[in-house]
Formats: structure tokens, sequence, C-alpha cells
């Protein structure tokens, strides 16, 4: 197996006397798609915030790219080339759709907020918005006010906004949330492409498409990594199908 890209090394996160992660370790490799599922309150969103940097782990690390980035906050490691999207959309709503990828790539870039305007003329970020707008197909709607795009639409413009960093690997929270089959059906496709761009660390419920895309699937119970391995693997582990797939033996 290549040398990961991401790895998450016996990481653990308590909130008084709850243990939202216990000893976690995984890794994402270069070309897969390594899932991440669980029950809800399994600690998806805590060990996810642990690796974007939102919240420092009490033990363990993470590295990226090789390096040791358990220090480190969300900007510096979106600038290292974390890409995230999010459960619940961080877009902003009022801006059009090419405004929004423009931030993006303001962010990549390191300039302050303020610039957005002259941003517009600016050829290299307009350039970098435009082609992750092409990429994700919403190039006819870069004009529209965010608002008024589809459900369906505003997921995929966040991952447009994460393209724009160039990124080395996608952190990708419940992506499919809300989606129709159809919508669901595009974005499974959209992703199973940008894999070998950048591989992603996919939270995600849709298990129609978590089967369709994994390349491996691990399974966090009560902030533990219970069992890690194929989609095959996983379908047969009895314990994930009593803890999580909800069957019996």
């Amino acid at each position: 197996m290549a040398e990961p890209v991401l790895q998450v090394q016996g990481v653990s996160k308590s909130f008084g006397a709850l243990a939202a992660s216990q000893d976690v370790s995984l890794d994402l490799v270069p070309g897969e798609i390594h899932a991440l599922i669980g029950p809800n309150g399994a600690g998806k969103s805590t060990l996810i915030q642990q690796i974007a940097g939102a919240l420092r782990p009490d033990a363990g690390r993470i590295r990226f790219m090789g390096r040791d980035v358990t220090q480190l906050g969300i900007v510096q490691r979106a600038r290292l080339g974390l890409g995230r999207t999010f459960q619940i959309s961080a877009l902003a709503m009022e801006h059009t759709v090419l405004q929004n990828a423009l931030l993006g790539a303001l962010g990549a870039s390191g300039r302050p907020y303020r610039f957005l305007r002259p941003a517009l003329r600016d050829p290299d970020l307009r350039r970098r918005a435009e082609a992750a707008l092409e990429r994700v197909g919403l190039s006819e709607q870069m004009w529209m006010r965010t608002s008024d795009l589809s459900h369906g639409q505003r997921r995929t413009l966040e991952v447009a906004v994460a393209l724009t960093l160039a990124p080395r690997a996608f952190v990708m929270d419940e992506p499919m949330a809300g989606l129709g089959t159809s919508g669901s059906k595009r974005l499974t496709g959209l992703l199973d492409e940008l894999r070998h761009e950048a591989p992603i660390l996919l939270v995600e419920h849709d298990m129609d498409a978590v089967f369709a895309l994994a390349d491996r699937i691990s399974v966090l119970v009560y902030g533990r990594i219970i069992a890690t391995g194929t989609v095959e693997e996983i379908r047969a582990d009895p314990e994930v199908r009593r803890a999580y797939l909800g069957e019996e033996d």
C-alpha cells in the first residue's frame, strides 16, 4: 500500500466524562475513498473536527503529507492542502456562486477577505475559481446568487470551493445529506472521479453511496473504531452488523 497522505494515530478526546474519541487510528492513501461510518452519537463529527483542526486531541497525533499537524489550526491545514466540506453548509448565501469559489481561492492565497471585490479582476484567482466551477458542472450558474441554487447544487458548490485549494486530500462530512436519489447519483459520480485527484475521507450515512464508492470502510461506535476493511469485509463482520447495520446473527 502507498504511503498514507493522512494518518490519525491513537487520537483520544474527552468532554468531561464523555469519551468522544478513544484511541482512534486510521489512514488515507492516494487514490482511495476511505469511508467513516457509525450510528448517531458515535463521535464522527468530533473526530472530523480533530482531523480538520477545529479541535485538539487530548492524546495521539495527526499527520498530513508526512508532517505532524496536530497543533495546527483549520486555516494552516487547509493551506497545506486539506480540503473540507461540511455537514451543515458553510457557504455565503448572499454571494454569487463565483464569489463563493473566489473566497476559497482567496483563502488558499492567504489574502484577507476585504479584497474579495478586486479578486474578481485578479486573473489567477478568477481562473482558479472558474476552473473549479467547471470541474463540478456549475459554470452556467456562476453569476447566480447562492441562495437561489438547489440544495444539491449548493453541496456541489462546497466541493468546488474545496477544489480551489488544490487539495492533497478531501475530508467530506455527509456530502449526500438532503439530496434525493438523482442528486446522490450525480455527486457519487463526481466523488468517484475526484479520488484520482485527491483521496477522500468520507463521512456518510447514505450506505448505498458508501458501498458504491469506498475502497475501505472504518466503523466508529462509541468513539472507537471497531472494524476497518473492504466493503465485503465490513458487510460480513458480525460485530458491525449488530452495532450499526442493525442485523442479528
